[in-house]
């Protein structure tokens, strides 16, 4: 369909549906991964299970990286692509479990309400600036590279300051990162009378699994600067 036979109100109002699709997505698997992770930690069987079989884990971690390629490949169907997102929210819920057995749950809810506030105050600045924010989307995303490869190496020297320190920098690049990423969900949501319904439900999951990510490790980095841990 061409923009010309569209009025700006239609073209607003796709945008909108866009929008609110990717972010219920989005919601719908971050309660997906909270309902399964607070499962598993209630749940004296699984916890065993999982603690006889902890090659498991490294299982699921694999399996979840494989995922979340999958779903950008082009090649890949929305509706394929729908499916991994759920079953990756899912799994990442196992894998997250052990947080509620870690730390307190006033930890948690402070850690939640902080990454939420954080979170909807980069998006809104994403979605309603005029600054082309690609640029810094790439330092960002080197800068995560930094942050995944010195998070490597501390693990063989265990340095309480150095985590410290890539937590800090990791807080600032996925705050980043979640503005980045609403912009360029806006810049699809205006594209969107020109797509098919497939693609548009491929763009909707990786837009949901981008601030899903946003999210999931906003919260996480937040929890390991901000949480206590059981006695």
């Amino acid at each position: 369909m061409d923009y010309g036979t569209i009025s700006l109100d239609q073209a607003e109002i796709r945008l909108r549906e866009f929008v609110y699709g990717v972010y219920g997505w989005m919601a719908g698997g971050l309660a997906l991964t909270a309902l399964i992770g607070m499962w598993i930690a209630n749940s004296p069987q699984a916890l065993i299970f999982l603690a006889q079989n902890p090659w498991l884990i490294w299982v699921l971690f694999i399996g979840q990286l494989v995922m979340v390629i999958s779903i950008g490949v082009p090649s890949v169907s929305g509706t394929t692509s729908t499916i991994l997102y759920i079953l990756y929210s899912a799994l990442t819920g196992v894998t997250l479990s052990g947080i509620f057995l870690v730390y307190t749950k006033a930890s948690i809810a402070l850690a939640f309400f902080s990454t939420a506030g954080m979170f909807g105050a980069m998006a809104i600045y994403g979605y309603t600036t005029k600054k082309d924010l690609t640029r810094m989307g790439q330092i960002l995303f080197m800068m995560l590279i930094g942050i995944v490869i010195a998070s490597l190496i501390n693990l063989f020297f265990h340095s309480s300051t150095f985590e410290f320190i890539i937590s800090i920098l990791g807080v600032i690049v996925f705050s980043g990162l979640t503005a980045y990423d609403n912009q360029k969900i806006k810049q699809i949501g205006q594209q969107t009378y020109s797509l098919d319904e497939n693609a548009i439900q491929k763009f909707t999951v990786v837009g949901a699994l981008a601030l899903y990510l946003d999210f999931l490790n906003l919260f996480l980095l937040l929890l390991q600067l901000l949480g206590s841990r059981r006695d």
